[in-house]
């Protein structure tokens, strides 16, 4: 009776240690499974961005309307009668400390 329990801690065990033994591959593999999930959400939001930049080539393509405005934001010019509002990110003082 005591080699039903015998198996199962001596698995158990060798697990344990080839976890922690960073000969063993197992913590290299942890960190390559992290490193493809990271991947895969890398490509999803390139898809993303490809389907978007696909969009704006349609339009620019197809739409005069969207040529123009494309011209006007490149060039910084506006319309008669138009505004133009310019949101600038503040530059960060290195001086400061950070919290």
């Amino acid at each position: 009776m005591k080699a039903v329990w015998l198996f199962p801690a001596l698995f158990a065990a060798v697990a344990g240690l080839a976890a922690i033994d960073s000969k063993s591959g197992l913590p290299r593999w942890f960190e390559l499974r992290d490193e493809l999930d990271a991947s895969h959400a890398k490509i999803a939001r390139l898809r993303d961005e490809v389907t978007d930049l696909e969009q704006k080539v349609a339009a620019l393509e197809h739409e005069p309307a969207a040529i123009e405005q494309a011209i006007r934001e490149v060039l910084e010019l506006a319309r008669p009668g138009e505004v133009v509002v310019r949101f600038e990110t503040p530059e960060t003082d290195s001086s400061l400390p950070m919290n």
